[in-house]
């Protein structure tokens, strides 16, 4: 199997995992948000700036959060299912445009966005380094792009505990407990500003960084 088939393979697996869990996505988030994740998601919100890419827009929950400072939105999804979700959040806001599609291989012109916006995505993007680069790529120089992740707690006993049932995380959720996103970003070229740990025993990563100009 070729690398294209690969990552043809990935996606569309991907694709059907969040299909499929696209009806109770957005209560099954605000119960996890509420208990372990906290706000990282209004923060990000709130650091948008101009024009917006946002990595996997899902259910569209930040598309209410966007303020006045944004002037667009276009929200990238692989999911059919959690679009169609997205779309009934985003009918009374002219600033969101909504696309099917691959964040790994966004079809967008180079520097077209000020601001590049992830919540909860590079956990189960199949090659997370390619959509750092992607971002990487859309951004105009100068630009920043805003990450608010989870992963490897910063508490030894609960590292451990998602070390042990990362396999079937991934298997059913697609969804990587242990990645730390902020090395996808400097290997793509961005520098890294910030990185700041919240959530319940230190499991949010909330990431600014920014394309040189």
């Amino acid at each position: 199997m070729t690398d294209s088939e690969q990552v043809e393979n990935e996606n569309a697996r991907v694709s059907r995992i969040f299909d499929e869990m696209s009806k109770n996505y957005d209560r099954g988030m605000s119960l996890v948000e509420r208990l372990i994740l906290g706000p990282a998601r209004h923060w990000a919100a709130a650091q948008a700036r101009g024009r917006v890419v946002e990595l996997a827009v899902g259910t569209g929950l930040n598309l209410p959060l966007y303020g006045p400072e944004v002037e667009h939105v276009v929200g990238v999804d692989i999911s059919p299912r959690m679009l169609d979700l997205a779309r009934t959040k985003a009918a009374a806001d002219p600033r969101v445009e909504l696309r099917e599609g691959d964040v790994q291989a966004l079809d967008l012109p180079d520097a077209s966005a000020d601001t590049v916006l992830s919540t909860f995505t590079f956990c189960t993007v199949p090659d997370p380094a390619r959509a750092a680069a992607q971002a990487y790529r859309v951004l105009v120089p100068g630009g920043r792009i805003v990450l608010a992740e989870h992963g490897p707690s910063t508490n030894r006993v609960l590292r451990a505990l998602q070390r042990g049932i990362e396999p079937l995380s991934i298997r059913f959720g697609a969804d990587h407990l242990l990645r730390d996103p902020a090395p996808y970003l400097t290997e793509a070229g961005f520098v890294v500003d910030d990185v700041h740990r919240t959530g319940r025993m230190g499991i949010v990563f909330r990431v600014l960084a920014h394309k040189p100009a």
